[in-house]
């Protein structure tokens, strides 16, 4: 199966920035691409070998891209809970995670982030390198109102490892801790490891962590998971295998012009305390009464031809929606798609492709999870 580059990889002529890793990765013969203004590494040879490295053992993915932002101050939880649709006060215990997305007043999606609970007063941030930029801005203009301090982390790199073999390679390669160490913490959650932040998170459908640590301890890191047997994968499979999981890519799946309930999102809405005031939620109340809001959906395309971003999806009765993100998916074998819909969508419907129409199967936005297909082909 041949790929192409995911549109979400720009090829531009311009100076990008370099994670620490870069070097690594050229020695390891990658192919980079421009990935929001980063030199990154789309794959090393064989995405579709990196996709399966990871469902079925363990990769490792260079994420020091990311934007990672502690927020401090005796107002932090406030100015989260204002600035957030999900709520912080969820989170209790030291570690734990949650996500959201950062709206708009009109509702649209600015970005959606991970935010770990450190304590009432201390918060991390992870947001989009694509959106690095206008995310600062946004964060500190709504922190005047707010005893806060937006601290932005750039000398932190991190390294995602993902795969059901995860844990076995990673934990005796982290600094000693005492107490709960990452191999103890459950999902969604992270501990420290000295100076290292481990969070038992990732982008991929599978059991994973995604480890920020200082940059002069990346190379090291790296060079002794290649040794333990970890595969080095790209940015191309790590697309693959998030599209497999069902979740949102920004900039495709979501964007300002977006908002959560259109976007397969309303669960990371929370609604109560109902006296919470967050940023969008009128906006995202008075779309809520609206009877004609559209629906996100998972497609598999059962004749040939291959799903892609953009084309347009025929429902029964005649009415248009369009895909967000499309591909080939290595587990299933199959093409599958995230497609926004009108809600009366039934359990078929139609592909406009190269001028004609390829029948689809609808199914819930989440195709592989664990290493395990979820639906039925």
């Amino acid at each position: 199966m041949c790929f192409r580059v995911p549109p979400f990889f720009v090829l531009r002529i311009h100076m990008t920035k370099k994670t620490i890793l870069n070097n690594a990765h050229r020695e390891l013969g990658a192919r980079m691409v421009d990935f929001g203004g980063w030199d990154m590494p789309v794959n090393y040879g064989s995405q579709i070998d990196e996709h399966h490295d990871v469902r079925k053992s363990v990769g490792m993915f260079d994420v020091s891209h990311m934007t990672v932002v502690d927020v401090n101050g005796a107002q932090a939880k406030a100015y989260l809970q204002h600035l957030l649709a999900n709520d912080v006060a969820k989170l209790t215990r030291q570690g734990k995670a949650l996500y959201s997305c950062m709206l708009t007043e009109d509702a649209g999606i600015i970005d959606d982030l991970i935010v770990y609970f450190l304590d009432d007063q201390n918060y991390r941030l992870v947001v989009n390198a694509s959106t690095r930029d206008k995310d600062i801005e946004w964060l500190e203009k709504q922190a005047e109102n707010f005893d806060v301090a937006i601290n932005e982390q750039p000398t932190l790199a991190m390294i995602a490892v993902q795969g059901p073999k995860a844990r076995q390679k990673v934990c005796p390669l982290l600094p000693e801790r005492l107490g709960l160490s990452a191999a103890e913490i459950k999902p969604f959650s992270a501990c420290w490891h000295g100076e290292w932040f481990v969070g038992r998170t990732g982008y991929t459908g599978e059991d994973g962590f995604e480890i920020m640590l200082p940059e002069d301890k990346a190379v090291g890191f790296w060079k002794q998971l290649l040794e333990a047997g970890v595969k080095p994968c790209g940015l191309g499979a790590r697309d693959t295998l998030r599209l497999e999981a069902g979740m949102n890519l920004y900039g495709q799946d979501m964007d300002e012009s977006k908002n959560p309930l259109e976007s397969g999102l309303a669960w990371t809405i929370a609604w109560e305390p109902s006296e919470r005031e967050f940023i969008g939620k009128q906006a995202l109340l008075n779309i809520k009464q609206q009877t004609s809001s559209g629906k996100f959906v998972g497609l598999i395309l059962e004749d040939k031809g291959m799903l892609r971003a953009h084309q347009t999806v025929v429902l029964d009765d005649g009415l248009k929606g369009e895909i967000t993100s499309g591909g080939y998916s290595p587990t299933m074998e199959r093409s599958i798609a995230l497609a926004r819909v009108p809600a009366n969508i039934g359990k078929t419907c139609k592909i406009e492709i190269r001028g004609k129409l390829k029948n689809a199967r609808v199914v819930k936005p989440c195709f592989v999870r664990q290493g395990a297909v979820q639906i039925e082909l």
